[in-house]
């Protein structure tokens, strides 16, 4: 059973950094393909696709609201997927999960709908303040 866990929130102030980290364990060794995506969910709305990487290619996709502040990348341990925030706004506040799945997607992206997504991690909460 895939399981997912994230790690590095935190509250930081507006401007500041944070890396996030996923560490996925259960996987067949057979998929090696994956795709990894973050998801933001700010109070009272729907998880927002942020930042999705490709592991086996590194070909990464950005939501426009993130990009130039937000990377994703492959980490150095094993299974794991990193993001990291420069330049904090308040609107970057919210739980942040890491989603993950296996097989080819059109284009060679992977998504940032969170339907196609089908492990999910429980979060970590990421709270930027002034």
């Amino acid at each position: 059973q895939v399981q997912l866990v994230e790690s590095g929130g935190g509250s930081v102030q507006v401007g500041g950094s944070l890396k996030l980290s996923c560490v996925a364990s259960g996987y067949p060794s057979s998929s090696s393909n994956k795709h990894v995506a973050w998801f933001r969910q700010a109070p009272g709305k729907e998880p927002e696709g942020v930042a999705s990487i490709v592991t086996w290619t590194g070909r990464t996709n950005y939501a426009e609201s993130v990009k130039g502040r937000f990377t994703i990348y492959t980490g150095n341990a094993e299974n794991t997927v990193e993001l990291q925030i420069h330049t904090l706004a308040p609107e970057d506040t919210g739980i942040y999960y890491c989603a993950a799945k296996s097989g080819v997607s059109p284009g060679g992206l992977a998504p940032l709908m969170k339907d196609e997504y089908v492990h999910w991690g429980k979060g970590t909460q990421v709270t930027v303040s002034s």
